[in-house]
């Protein structure tokens, strides 16, 4: 059979281009009878439920070729859901069409699916990282895909917010438009992924460069967060371990750090910040500040960080956390600011997060004290 009958995201013209590439469908709005489309919790797509009495609007794809279905089943069947043949309305007219169902219990459901409220909030991340998922078409199997779901959102959200980014040029000349992309392609995918350019830009001369290539490890955008007790002068730290120094043969790998997490879906950067404190401290954060937003290390990593120091009560603060989930062994402890700072001398603090951190707090702290020494944040 070549009609589909599409119930979510798939009714967006764009998102619809993007699946089937080139190809064009033959569209005709349609309902599906005694079903509803239910969001998925946590996530920018639905599924289809059956529901006595209600009503699922949508779009009737007709006479569909075989690229097109095949390119529409990686799309879907990828991430668990199969094929069944029912009956939808298309004005006057009865069909049969394929619809995609998810599994029970693949997904939880939050409520009903909203079009519209998807189309102003969530479309556009669905559909940048939808195109780096369709990019793979034809080179890595649809199943194998799913579980770098994850990754590709945060990406999708980092290139979001880079192309919004306010980018200053006070001492810097201004340079739009002037990188040509000439090809990219991913030789790694995973949570993270490796991406590979081949481009020109123009020079400081005004002339053209040749073709280069330049890889660049692409890791989403992070936030950190400093909780700092105002009246006892303290902050607090989390220790774990860390694959970049145990690969460079640091003799010993566990860092001391900042809270820090990868930003997720539509996630604020403050939100992060906040849920960070309870997975990794146990910790409740009260008025929070930004300090800083910067790169990494810009000649290699697509990761920008947003730093904050956020007020907290720390008097019963410090144990271990972390997600089982995630095989995190987080020890969070609390330290006098001036121990916390002498790490910096030391080289016992040894990550620019902290670094930066503990030298920002430094230059604010007097100010912070008086405007924290109040009302603080609970340990949950």
């Amino acid at each position: 059979m070549r009609n589909l009958f599409f119930y979510g995201t798939l009714r967006d013209a764009d998102v619809l281009a993007m699946v089937l590439g080139p190809e064009r469908a033959t569209l005709t709005p349609a309902v599906l009878d005694d079903h509803v489309a239910m969001a998925v919790a946590g996530e920018t797509f639905p599924i289809i439920h059956a529901k006595i009495g209600a009503q699922a609007h949508g779009l009737l794809a007709e006479n569909l070729s075989d690229e097109a279905v095949e390119r529409l089943n990686y799309f879907e069947l990828g991430f668990g859901y199969e094929l069944r043949s029912l009956a939808v309305r298309a004005g006057a007219r009865a069909v049969q069409a394929q619809v995609y169902f998810c599994p029970p219990g693949l997904f939880a459901t939050d409520g009903e699916w909203d079009f519209a409220h998807w189309g102003q909030r969530q479309k556009p991340l669905f559909l940048e990282a939808g195109a780096e998922f369709m990019a793979q078409y034809g080179r890595i199997p649809a199943d194998k895909l799913e579980p770098f779901w994850a990754g590709m959102r945060v990406r999708a959200l980092a290139r979001i917010a880079g192309r919004a980014t306010n980018a200053p040029a006070v001492l810097r000349k201004t340079h739009k438009g002037e990188v040509e992309t000439i090809a990219m392609q991913r030789p790694y995918l995973g949570y993270f992924a490796i991406e590979e350019f081949e481009l020109r830009l123009r020079k400081f001369n005004g002339e053209m460069s040749a073709p280069m290539r330049r890889a660049v490890f692409a890791s989403g955008d992070a936030v950190t967060v400093l909780p700092y007790d105002a009246v006892r002068d303290s902050v607090l730290l989390v220790e774990q371990f860390r694959p970049g120094p145990f690969a460079r043969q640091d003799p010993n790998p566990w860092c001391l750090e900042a809270i820090a997490g990868r930003m997720d879906a539509d996630e604020s950067p403050e939100a992060t910040a906040r849920r960070e404190a309870v997975e990794e401290a146990g910790l409740v954060l009260g008025e929070m500040e930004r300090m800083f937003g910067y790169y990494t290390s810009p000649g290699a990593v697509a990761e920008y960080i947003t730093g904050f120091v956020a007020q907290a009560d720390l008097g019963k603060a410090g144990g271990y956390f972390g997600l089982a989930a995630e095989q995190e062994d987080i020890r969070a402890l609390v330290v006098p600011f001036e121990a916390a700072h002498a790490t910096i001398a030391s080289g016992e603090a040894n990550n620019a997060p902290l670094l930066l951190s503990l030298q920002w707090l430094a230059a604010n702290r007097a100010r912070l004290r008086r405007l924290w020494a109040g009302e603080q944040g609970s340990v949950a």
